[in-house]
């Protein structure tokens, strides 16, 4: 996931910006190109331009002239044919219309008064006034005359536009002397070109829009998608989903951001699951504890109830049921301060005492205690001493006791024999006192044999069965690793387990020290 190539934040808005200039140029250059050309080739087609250059876009003159011609032969027709209709308007407008979209507009004078202005900027009257006099003319208009054309100058008129015109004389039926003028202002932009400029105009528009948003999304899906992932992973976390997987495809700063995030939410997944089963454990022991507290109380309250209720008649009856009643007792007291120890390894806060303990007098003391216990569970303990001379070990006597008594209490919750057997070993190893418990019991699987010593574990639903904590040979182990010795165990199904432990001895070495003074 860190090995990710992409492009950072920075490099992507500059990537950006520059396409954001380059792009739009390119393509912008290339339009107006072919949009000129093919603006060329339409007005040399539309005015029978032979070979059309660029100046037909911007000299009017050129193709404006062209239609004033054109227009002028239509109407000296007109007036050849139907002078009168000079004076109808609808006529008069369609001919405007076509004029104006050359550019150019149509005046009519009669005498000395303009009847027909085709202009929407008309000029004022002082234009009027400075118009080419009536050059003459037939009756019937057969004679119209050539026409004048020419320029006025804003000096001349008041204004500052240069204006083509062609002008056709001619007189009507009834005598009235007419002139009509097909005029352009050439300072104006002709429709042509002003159509060339406002496509190109909005092609650039287009070019720029596109542009820019296919920019915009470019940046948009590298930074906004991952964020938006993220939020949707951050959500999922929230409501408890944490199988929730992000993983960025947009900036590098974002990939970075979602890697972390990643990494966090594994070890929270890791935690909770961590939790969960410890929690599963938690509730595990409670209901052991609890099933195994009831045992030996229910036991207590029936030896109790069989003395209270005279059953134990004779004074050997009655001393049975008592040292049964406080064998349960102990039983009851090595649950609590089984509980009581979980706990204190759970904060790490098991209290040591440590002193010197010489090892044949302590594991002496420890097997008569646990003899009186195992005697009324019919399970016979033996005791061997290897040891040579009188070694001492550094430890917390109610420590190391705790360490017997649940190896040996383990050894017998779970023997499958009528005549148990359970053998204590001491040994000499070098530096170490090394310690053997051994049973005859059921033994353990192969499999199992190295899980023992973990917490709450059981091998099989057989031990489940039989109640428990499933920390008794976890705090074991711990109570001996703290003492810096090391704890195994070897077994043989149906043949009995061993558990071995080592101490380290305690080496004198003040005489040394004195001696060399």
């Amino acid at each position: 996931m860190k090995n990710r190539t992409n492009m950072d934040l920075r490099t992507r808005i500059g990537v950006a910006f520059l396409a954001v200039i380059v792009i739009p140029v390119i393509l912008c250059s290339l339009v107006f190109f072919l949009l000129v050309n093919y603006r060329i080739h339409s007005i040399g087609k539309h005015y029978g331009i032979d070979k059309p250059g660029m100046d037909s876009l911007y000299n009017n003159a050129i193709f404006i002239s062209k239609a004033m011609d054109e227009k002028q032969t239509e109407i000296q027709s007109l007036i050849e044919k139907k002078p009168e209709e000079i004076r109808n308007t609808e006529v008069l407008d369609r001919i405007n219309e076509e004029l104006n979209e050359n550019g150019a507009f149509l005046l009519v004078r009669e005498e000395e008064k303009v009847t027909y202005n085709g202009s929407s900027d008309a000029p004022d009257q002082k234009l009027f006034s400075t118009l080419p006099a009536y050059a003459g003319g037939g009756n019937t208009g057969a004679d119209p005359g050539d026409g004048i054309r020419g320029t006025v100058t804003a000096s001349s008129v008041q204004i500052r536009d240069q204006i083509m015109l062609n002008q056709l004389d001619f007189q009507l039926p009834d005598g009235t002397r007419c002139s009509v003028f097909l005029m352009s202002i050439l300072t104006n932009t002709a429709p042509q070109l002003k159509n060339a400029m406002i496509e190109t105009v909005v092609l650039i528009l287009i070019i720029l829009s596109v542009t820019c948003m296919f920019i915009g999304f470019w940046i948009y899906r590298g930074v906004m998608n991952p964020i938006r992932e993220l939020q949707t992973a951050a959500q999922n976390i929230r409501d408890g989903n944490l199988n929730y997987s992000v993983s960025g495809t947009g900036v590098r700063e974002i990939n970075d951001l979602c890697d972390d995030f990643e990494e966090m939410r594994i070890r929270l997944k890791e935690s909770a699951e961590e939790k969960v089963s410890s929690d599963s454990k938690s509730k595990e022991l409670i209901s052991n504890i609890s099933h195994d507290l009831k045992t030996p109380v229910t036991a207590i309250k029936g030896y109790a109830e069989g003395i209270i209720d005279g059953v134990a008649a004779t004074p050997e009856k009655q001393k049975k049921y008592i040292r049964t009643i406080y064998s349960k007792a102990v039983e009851i007291e090595r649950l609590i301060d089984e509980l009581t120890t979980y706990s204190k390894i759970e904060a790490n806060r098991i209290p040591y005492n440590f002193q010197k303990i010489h090892v044949r007098d302590y594991f002496i003391d420890c097997v008569d205690e646990l003899s009186l216990e195992l005697e009324s569970q019919n399970i016979q303990l033996n005791y061997f001493n290897y040891l040579t001379g009188e070694p001492l070990i550094i430890a917390d006597p109610e420590q190391m006791r705790r360490v017997i008594n649940n190896i040996v209490g383990n050894s017998v919750k779970y023997m499958d024999k009528t005549d148990g057997i359970i053998n204590i070993r001491l040994r000499d190893v070098g530096e170490f006192i090394q310690v053997e418990i051994e049973d005859n019991g059921k033994g353990i699987a192969q499999k199992d044999i190295s899980r023992i010593f973990d917490r709450f574990y059981r091998s099989d639903t057989a031990r489940s069965s039989r109640g428990g904590s499933g920390i008794g040979l976890s705090i074991v182990k711990k109570i001996v690793e703290d003492h810096e010795g090391k704890v195994w165990a070897t077994s043989r199904e149906g043949l009995g387990t061993v558990i071995y432990f080592v101490l380290r001895k305690y080496q004198e070495v003040e005489d040394e020290q004195n001696t060399d003074h």
